[in-house]
């Protein structure tokens, strides 16, 4: 079948609400056209992903979240973004290796999954940074194993343990049992990290978790989760404590604040004494609105 057609019932994501896409937008606020916001170098990811160059960032409209806390909300809903083809899209990447991008690094790129497919193909002899894929965490795996061979790094969120607190803040009560399943096949996937003598990843799977008020207790427990679940010396893990309320926070009072260095360092310390230090453990101070870029279609 031709990938593009997958957008005519569409189940890229684990909503699987089977939109014709072509017709109609789905849950990810898109249709069958690929939206970008943003595409430039990018310097606030993990080291060894932006590290010296920056990573050649390609930031997607719409989301199959709805995370009410969203650093990104303006082109999430999919209200912002400019309309491209694959055959633009696929030359964005040759332009961000060409501007020396340690890799190309799609942002929440799900909802267009056969179209990025498309457009690797179209430059499969032309690119040769590394493909990073940055997202949610929130995955159908059957998309993944459609990556599977345009893919290098997985990137994923891993949000929540509490079907609780997915549902409420992210509308997504199977969040877990999701993005551990798609997690898991990343893992599969990519196997132990691999870097160049510069420290830049290649290969490999970050798994990222970010602290939020309240949510320590529920943080440990994804961190056992890891510890008991997944193979070890085959991931890393960042561990943020970059908060910020944003979007519609203000109506969930329990988040409506920042972290505080109590909820954090119980983390770490657990993290340590689980031996998951293969990774990054970010500054208390990083909980700053500048990691959000300005969403002007640079590079669009």
């Amino acid at each position: 079948m031709n990938l593009l057609e997958q957008y005519k019932a569409c189940t890229l994501c684990p909503r699987n609400c089977q939109i014709d896409r072509t017709k109609n937008k789905g849950f990810c606020s898109s249709n069958d056209k690929i939206r970008v916001a943003r595409a430039a170098l990018h310097y606030w990811e993990e080291p060894c992903i932006s590290k010296e160059n920056g990573s050649g960032t390609v930031f997607f409209s719409g989301c199959t979240l709805k995370c009410c806390f969203c650093q990104n909300h303006q082109i999430s809903s999919g209200s912002v973004g400019k309309e491209i083809t694959v055959q633009r899209l696929s030359e964005i990447f040759l332009e961000l290796q060409g501007q020396g991008a340690n890799n190309i690094n799609l942002v929440t790129a799900v909802q267009y999954t056969p179209s990025v497919i498309e457009a690797l193909k179209l430059v499969k002899e032309k690119l040769h940074i590394p493909v990073v894929y940055n997202s949610g965490g929130y995955e159908n795996i059957k998309t993944l194993q459609l990556l599977e061979n345009y893919v290098d790094i997985y990137l994923p969120d891993l949000k929540y343990y509490d079907s609780n607190f997915s549902r409420q803040y992210s509308k997504a009560e199977d969040y877990f049992e999701k993005a551990s399943e798609a997690i898991r096949e990343m893992v599969r996937q990519k196997g132990r990290p691999v870097f160049d003598e510069k420290g830049i990843m290649k290969q490999g799977v970050i798994i990222r978790h970010m602290v939020l008020p309240g949510g320590y207790k529920d943080s440990i427990q994804l961190l056992h989760w890891i510890k008991e679940n997944l193979p070890p010396k085959q991931f890393m893990i960042s561990i943020m404590s970059q908060y910020t309320p944003h979007y519609k926070s203000s109506e969930y009072p329990k988040i409506n604040r920042r972290l505080t260095t109590y909820e954090y360092e119980k983390v770490i310390e657990e993290a340590i004494a689980l031996e998951l230090v293969n990774g990054y453990m970010q500054e208390k101070s990083s909980a700053k609105k500048e990691y959000t870029p300005p969403f002007d279609f640079k590079g669009v």
